[in-house]
């Protein structure tokens, strides 16, 4: 028996039938290929599947995919401009923010989260923002002077944008 729904990933309208016990990360990685949203613990305790949806960040490893049906889904394939960075992923670069690169994408989605919340944020807030994310290489220090630093260069790009417009 399989359920359909429609679902807006990275700003394309998919209509699938899905089994009603399929989680959203499975949909995601399966289905629409999209395998930059990682599978690491199946518990919903790292973090490494987290993705925009409609807005905030979600662990897709523990949510139905019938239970997104009618969403707007950011994964991190989606974040990016075409051919290019986005900030936040320019930061993780720079600040050396990651190392294995596994649960990356899922730090840099709840970092998209918090930073579209509060452009500003302090370190602890940063720290409270990304605490469902594991990572086993860094320590977290590179990966917090990332996010203030993804913080800043969103920032300048906002008002260097309100200054041309």
């Amino acid at each position: 028996m399989t359920e359909a729904i429609a679902l807006v990933v990275n700003g394309v309208h998919h209509e699938l039938e899905v089994e009603p016990r399929r989680m959203l990360v499975q949909v995601l990685r399966e289905d629409l290929d999209l395998t930059g949203t990682h599978i690491g613990c199946d518990t919903s305790q790292c973090g490494a599947c987290t993705v925009l949806v409609d807005g905030r960040a979600v662990k897709s490893c523990t949510i139905l995919a019938v239970q997104a049906d009618g969403s707007s889904i950011t994964t991190i394939e989606g974040l990016a401009p075409t051919g290019g960075l986005h900030a936040i992923q320019q930061a993780f670069w720079e600040k050396h923010g990651l190392q294995c690169g596994f649960c990356t994408p899922g730090m840099i989605m709840a970092a998209a989260d918090l930073l579209a919340r509060n452009p500003d944020p302090t370190d602890q807030e940063i720290r409270h923002a990304i605490e469902g994310n594991i990572c086993r290489c860094t320590g977290y220090q590179n990966i917090v002077a990332a996010i203030r630093e993804a913080a800043s260069l969103m920032a300048a790009a906002g008002s260097s944008a309100g200054a041309a417009g």
